[in-house]
């Protein structure tokens, strides 16, 4: 595996060795030792999988207690995948990050706890895959607005996004609880 820089430290691109030959291609998609070896070492006890059509924006979600670390991929499609250090005693506090994320490419985002994500849905449909270090916690769940202007997304938008009624509801950044 390469693991590729991106401008929040933390926030890593995971590109796996593919191997290809005349019967298709195979790859590891995840390999908790690997990973370890470079610091993402969390036991990852959740799997989660969305299908959104294009348009789709999920986010900005993240966990004020049992914060959870995430590693995404794109099983179908694409998406533009985005982070957001909410800690408030770090350098990049407020700092977002987005990449796109393709199922061709097999690529990997990780995430660590204290971040938010969200993505928008690029392709006609996608397919997102992500396992999570903590379970699903409805109570401790808070969500950030997908357009705050102090966050200033680039967010690769043709129309209006398609939004749940929670993401909708979602609160600016400077009133939400961050992490110390």
């Amino acid at each position: 595996m390469q693991f590729i820089p991106t401008s929040l430290p933390e926030v890593i691109l995971i590109q796996p060795k593919l191997c290809a030959d005349d019967r298709g291609v195979f790859y590891e998609s995840y390999n908790k030792r690997v990973l370890a070896s470079v610091g993402i070492d969390y036991e990852f006890v959740q799997d989660n999988q969305s299908i959104s059509r294009q348009g789709v924006l999920r986010g900005l979600h993240y966990q004020i207690q049992q914060p959870q670390a995430k590693l995404v991929r794109v099983i179908k499609g694409s998406i533009f995948d985005v982070a957001i250090d909410l800690r408030r005693h770090s350098l990049h506090f407020g700092r977002c990050v987005g990449v796109t994320l393709k199922a061709e490419d097999k690529q990997s985002l990780f995430i660590p706890p204290w971040f938010a994500h969200g993505f928008l849905v690029l392709s006609d449909f996608a397919e997102v895959h992500y396992k999570t270090s903590d379970y699903y916690a409805p109570p401790h769940e808070r969500c950030i607005r997908w357009d705050d202007p102090q966050l200033a997304i680039q967010w690769p938008l043709v129309d209006k996004p398609v939004l749940s009624d929670k993401d909708r509801a979602g609160i600016w950044f400077n009133n939400a609880e961050v992490f110390a």
